[in-house]
């Protein structure tokens, strides 16, 4: 039996053919621009989006998200053909796809939705400004100096570079395509919404130059066929290197995060099927496992064309498995529309898309009502800059971890000074972090009358504050009162963090007389 999603009805299959071409349009240039932007044949970034198509595409999951070529993966996927070769390439993106095939079967799809926010958002404008500080070089018919900071250092020198007929001609272009973008959708009436911006800007770009027969360099095309390289067996022999094994787990990690966040925000867009998490963890890595075997670049899910398919009506995945024979069509009968692209439009499509990842307009209500998140999204983009994609994204979610525990450590000293007796009551939950207030707080207290700690109100008390609050219990001759729950019986109605109803902020101090 058919699934029920492709059961269709005309006025469902004529909007899912409309939705698809929608699709299309907006998927080859962004193919092709994050193919060259990666350092690889521009034929590749088709080939991703045909494999997310046709074979995600049809695979149980989400039925509206649109999978390809991510500019989120851009940078990464630069260094690794950089450092490692293009060859490398397949065997990366394959292990990627068979450990995310993995993480599916387990159940750990929906683990990914576990991840802060402000980390993903972080890592989103790492990407973006890294990607800005590439591209602009291309933009100028340039070559990037190399690593994200150096790019971003150069740029003054090269904006002073700009001379010379190629030179200008081709900024000319990258600019104007940035133009046409940003202007595109402001335009009045359907236009706009029936022909997609990227399409636009790189058909206008092509004109241009070759009205005017300007000194821009084109997209170099090698064929559909040629580009193609199949991983072998002797490829395995690469993953001995153990730096690889880091790239892998970063492809992983950053594909299945995008794929899946990108999941939740679709479902947001429409009223049909929600998205089953782990199986479009394993929709995923059944696409990278493909793409891995013929050396393409690593699939997700992306935003803008799965945005674009349901604006455009999308009812069903078929949609997205037209979009995908678009796609093939194309790469098989026109390749050598390719080879009149320039690269600086290209180019600019990425300036503009990584300006996008930079949430510029959300970081300022951020910063002002959760700060903690405003660092973390600061800290993860720059480290991303600093040093790369992985160790940027490993220390935002160390940052982010800690910043949790710090604030669900939230503990609160009440103290009641009687004639004969001090009573300190602690409420909330007491871990480490706050031991050095609660001992504080304890010392300070007068010497010359007894003192009683009640722990009944703490939710949490773990073993690092029991043991020191045992020992300063010796040491000082208090007395203990009601205790609390501990880590090994928690209080099933607690809200970890969270201090008790009208007794102030974690870690204040009051006196009760």
């Amino acid at each position: 039996m058919s699934s029920p999603q492709l059961r269709l009805r005309p006025d469902a299959l004529s909007r899912d053919i409309l939705a698809s071409i929608v699709v299309f349009l907006v998927a080859v240039p962004l193919c092709v621009g994050i193919a060259v932007a990666s350092g690889v044949p521009a034929e590749l970034g088709l080939v991703t989006g045909i494999v997310g198509g046709l074979i995600a595409g049809a695979m149980p999951g989400s039925s509206l998200q649109v999978s390809g070529p991510a500019a989120g993966l851009t940078v990464l996927v630069y260094e690794a053909v950089t450092t490692h070769g293009v060859a490398a390439l397949g065997i990366l993106v394959l292990a990627t796809g068979v450990l995310q095939v993995g993480l599916g079967l387990i159940g750990f799809g929906r683990w990914f939705r576990a991840i802060s926010t402000a980390v993903v958002h972080g890592m989103l404008a790492g990407i973006g400004l890294v990607l800005i500080g590439s591209q602009l070089y291309a933009m100028a018919g340039a070559t990037a100096p190399g690593n994200g900071v150096d790019n971003l250092a150069g740029l003054p020198e090269l904006f002073t570079q700009i001379t010379g007929a190629a030179a200008i001609s081709s900024t000319a272009i990258g600019v104007g395509t940035i133009v046409v973008l940003v202007l595109w959708k402001r335009l009045p009436g359907r236009l706009p919404q029936v022909l997609p911006g990227p399409l636009v800007a790189v058909g206008l770009a092509t004109a241009a130059v070759a009205a005017f027969d300007l000194p821009v360099a084109p997209i170099k095309v090698q064929g559909l066929i040629d580009s193609l390289r199949l991983t072998s067996l002797d490829d395995f022999g690469l993953l001995a290197d153990v730096s690889l094994l880091g790239v892998i787990l970063a492809f992983t990690l950053i594909a299945s995060a995008e794929s899946l966040f990108s999941a939740a925000a679709v479902d947001r867009m429409h009223d049909g099927p929600r998205t089953q998490y782990n199986k479009e963890l394993i929709a995923q890595g059944t696409g990278n496992t493909i793409c891995g075997l013929v050396g393409a670049l690593p699939m997700t899910a992306v935003i803008v064309r799965s945005a674009a398919n349901v604006q455009a009506g999308a009812r069903t995945k078929a949609s997205r498995i037209m979009h995908g024979a678009w796609l093939l069509l194309f790469a098989a009968l026109f390749p050598a529309v390719l080879g009149l692209i320039p690269v600086a439009a290209l180019a600019g499509i990425l300036v503009h898309a990584g300006a996008k990842l930079i949430p510029v307009a959300t970081f300022r209500p951020l910063w002002r009502e959760h700060r903690g998140e405003a660092v973390v999204l600061m800290v993860t983009a720059l480290a991303i800059v600093l040093t790369d994609m992985f160790m940027g994204v490993l220390l935002g979610i160390g940052l982010a971890v800690i910043k949790t525990a710090w604030e669900t450590s939230a503990v609160r000293l009440d103290i009641d000074e009687q004639d004969e007796r001090t009573t300190v009551s602690l409420s909330g939950s007491a871990t480490f972090l706050r031991l050095p207030l609660i001992l504080d707080t304890l010392e300070a207290l007068p010497k010359d009358r007894p003192v009683e700690l009640d722990l009944s109100r703490l939710r949490h008390l773990d073993h690092a504050c029991r043991t020191a609050l045992e020992a300063w219990t010796a040491h000082s001759g208090a007395v203990r009162g009601a205790e609390a729950a501990t880590d090994d019986t928690p209080r099933e109605a607690a809200l970890a963090g969270v201090a008790p109803e009208g007794e102030g902020p974690p870690g204040t101090r009051s006196r009760r007389r």
